[in-house]
C-alpha cells in the first residue's frame, strides 16, 4: 500500500478559476491548495482550499511547486515587537488611532516584563505582561509559554483586553514571517494535525510524532520566542533544498511557539540503529552532504544523533539548525567538540572541509557501533590532543580501507581533506579494499 504523500501535493495556483464546474473546486490565482489524492493519468487532482476548506478537482497544469523563502534577516516570528521604547514613542507609533491596532514593547520600569499597547476609542492602553514562574500573563488568570501565544490568544478573543488585536503594528524594517510562509505555501493548519507521544528531546524543545492529513509526520515544538526566531533560519532553508539523503520539510506551524514539521524517520537517529545494523548507511549520508555542499552550505554539526533513518532504512541527514553560508564567518553558536574541526574550534573558521572532519568523525561513530567518540576523555582534553595531532584509533573490526578515510578526514590543513564529492568516489571503490589516501 502507497504512503500518502501530502506534501509532494502541496501547490500554489498558477491562474483564477472562479467559475468551476461541477465537482471542480474554485480558486484564486496564487491560492494555497492541498493536494488530498491524485486522479486518473495524474491530469486532475483532488484538492483541499487552504483558506475555505472545500475541496473539489483541479488541472495538473494550473497548479506549481510552492516557492523556496527568501533567507532574510528582517524576517521576523514578532515583526510587531518593538523592543525597548518607551510608553510615549509606542503612543506616536501607534497614531493615527485605530481599532485594534497593537504592538509589544519591553517594559522600562519593570525588568523582564513587556507592555501590550493597544489601540482603542481615540487612545491608546497600555497593559503590563507580567513573566512569572516561566510564564506570561496579563491578569493572573490566563497564561502563556511565550508572546506568540499570547498575541495569538488575543487576536481570538478579547479576553482582559479593552479589543481583540486586529492588526500588528511592524517594526519598521521587518517583514511578517506568517505572511511569507502564507504566502508561499509553507504554513500549515494547526487544526489537520494530530500530535502523538514524544519521540525525542532535544536542547531546544521536543519532538513529537503526529499525524497530518493522513501521513505521520515529526514534529519539533520550539516555545521559547527568542530561539523559535533562531529556527526561522533553519526553515528557510530547509525549503530550498530536496534531496533524497536530506530530512525533508513539510511546512511550519505558528501555535504555542513554532512547531517544524517534517517526514517522520521511523527507525529514529543513527546512534540507535547502528547499535543494531545499518552501517551500509555511509554512503547516503555521503550523498546528502555532497548535495549541501553543492549548494555552499556548511552544516556545522554532522554527528550520529543529527542522521535519521527511516522505515525503508534510508539515512537521511537532519537538524539544519546550524546551517550557515559557506563562509569564515564566526557566531556564538555552543560547538559539538568532539565533531568539531580543529580550526573551527579555534578560529570559527568554518567550511564544507570542516563538515568533511565532521564526517570522519561520523565513520568511527558508524564503525563503533554508535559509541561516544573520544571515549572517556574530557572536552578540554579533546582540544587539546587534537590540536597537537591525536586521532582516534581504529573501532575495533573496523575495515583497514574505510579507517584511512576517517584519517583523510581528519588531516590537520582543511585544504587537504577531501571534497564529499571525492569522499563520495573513494566510498564507492574503497568499502572493501583500502586504496592510499590522498587528498
Amino acid at each position: 500500500m502507497a504512503t500518502k504523500s501530502w506534501a509532494s501535493g502541496t501547490r500554489v495556483a498558477k491562474s483564477d478559476h472562479s467559475k468551476p464546474k461541477a465537482g471542480e473546486l474554485a480558486y484564486g490565482k496564487g491560492d494555497i491548495l492541498t493536494i488530498v489524492e491524485t486522479g486518473t493519468g495524474k491530469q486532475h487532482y483532488k484538492a483541499r482550499h487552504n483558506t475555505t476548506g472545500e475541496e473539489g478537482l483541479v488541472a495538473a497544469t494550473n497548479v506549481r511547486e510552492r516557492e523556496a523563502i527568501c533567507v532574510d534577516p528582517s524576517l521576523s516570528l514578532m515583526p510587531w515587537f518593538h523592543g525597548k521604547i518607551s510608553g510615549p514613542e509606542a503612543v506616536s507609533k501607534l497614531l493615527p488611532v485605530e481599532d485594534g491596532l497593537f504592538l509589544v514593547r519591553e517594559s522600562i520600569r519593570h525588568h523582564g516584563d513587556y507592555v501590550l499597547c493597544v489601540s482603542y476609542s481615540s487612545q491608546v492602553i497600555h497593559y503590563r505582561v507580567i513573566y512569572q514562574d516561566s510564564k506570561l500573563t496579563i491578569d493572573n488568570t490566563q497564561y502563556f509559554y511565550n508572546l506568540l501565544d499570547m498575541i495569538e490568544f488575543y487576536s481570538k478573543h478579547k479576553g482582559a483586553i479593552v479589543t481583540k488585536l486586529l492588526k500588528p503594528k511592524e517594526k519598521e524594517g521587518t517583514k511578517s514571517a506568517e505572511l511569507e510562509l502564507s504566502k508561499t505555501g509553507w504554513l500549515l493548519d494547526i487544526r489537520e494535525l494530530t500530535l502523538g507521544g514524544s519521540i525525542g528531546e532535544g536542547e531546544f524543545g521536543a519532538v513529537y510524532e503526529g499525524d497530518y492529513m493522513g501521513q505521520k509526520v515529526a514534529v519539533k515544538n520550539i516555545k521559547c520566542d527568542v530561539t523559535a526566531q533562531a529556527f526561522l533560519e533553519e526553515t528557510t532553508v530547509m525549503t530550498k533544498l530536496q534531496h533524497k539523503n536530506l530530512v525533508r520539510l513539510l511546512g511550519v506551524i505558528l501555535h504555542n511557539g513554532l512547531h517544524i514539521v517534517t517526514e517522520l524517520m521511523a527507525k529514529g537517529n543513527l546512534v540507535n540503529f547502528l547499535r543494531t545494523r545499518g552501517r551500509h548507511i555511509i554512503e547516503d549520508v555521503c550523498e546528502g552532504m555532497e548535495y549541501l555542499e553543492s549548494k555552499r552550505l556548511v552544516h556545522r554539526d554532522l554527528a550520529a544523533r543529527n542522521i535519521l533513518v527511516s522505515n525503508e532504512g534510508v539515512a537521511k541527514v537532519s537538524d539544519f539548525g546550524l546551517t550557515k553560508l559557506d563562509c569564515k564567518a564566526s557566531d556564538n553558536a555552543k560547538l559539538p567538540v568532539k565533531w568539531t574541526a580543529p580550526e573551527a574550534l579555534k578560529k570559527e573558521k568554518f567550511s564544507t572541509r570542516s563538515d568533511v572532519w565532521s564526517y570522519g568523525v561520523l565513520l568511527w561513530e558508524m564503525f563503533s557501533y554508535g559509541r561516544q567518540p573520544y571515549p572517556k576523555m574530557s572536552l578540554k582534553e579533546v582540544k587539546e590532543l587534537v590540536e597537537q595531532g591525536y586521532r582516534m584509533e581504529a573501532p575495533e573490526e573496523c575495515p583497514p580501507s574505510v579507517y584511512a578515510l576517517m584519517r583523510c578526514c581528519w588531516e590537520a590543513e582543511p585544504r587537504k581533506r577531501p571534497s564529499f564529492q571525492k569522499l563520495q568516489e573513494k566510498l564507492e571503490r574503497e568499502l572493501t579494499k583500502q586504496q592510499p589516501c590522498s587528498g
